[in-house]
């Protein structure tokens, strides 16, 4: 009894962290095609004041970032996960230019602070000097 316990206990297991690992995928899969072919896209919340902060950075630069308002999308709170299981904590603001992760404000204001956040703007063809 105790080893069928055990093994029932080890499947179980099993199909749990596949399933986790197939809802990830999932979700990675949804941010990518919600980035994709976008210069610049940020993630945030309308209650959220660094979300505001970023997005007027951003677009002071005169770049036009794609903004998903996860409080005002269905599958917001999907979405918020997925970004938290990619590394993005907090998960708004997120910010992902040419495609890739920056990460959150403080990611972003660093990237200002060294001289580094247009250059990627403009690599990525958000913005053209």
């Amino acid at each position: 009894l105790s080893s069928l316990f055990s093994l029932c206990l080890t499947r179980r297991k099993t199909l749990q962290s596949a399933f986790s690992y197939s809802s990830f995928v999932v979700m990675d899969t949804m941010i990518t095609d919600l980035v994709a072919e976008k210069s610049v896209a940020i993630f945030s919340k309308n209650s959220c004041c660094m979300s505001h902060s970023i997005k007027s950075l951003i677009r002071s630069f005169g770049a036009n970032p794609t903004v998903y308002e996860l409080d005002e999308l269905p599958n917001g709170k999907q979405i918020e996960r997925a970004l938290l299981a990619l590394g993005s904590k907090p998960s708004v603001p997120s910010v992902f230019i040419g495609q890739k992760l920056v990460g959150g404000s403080n990611e972003v204001m660093s990237l200002h602070l060294k001289g580094k956040l247009v250059p990627l703007l403009i690599q990525a063809n958000a913005i053209w000097v």
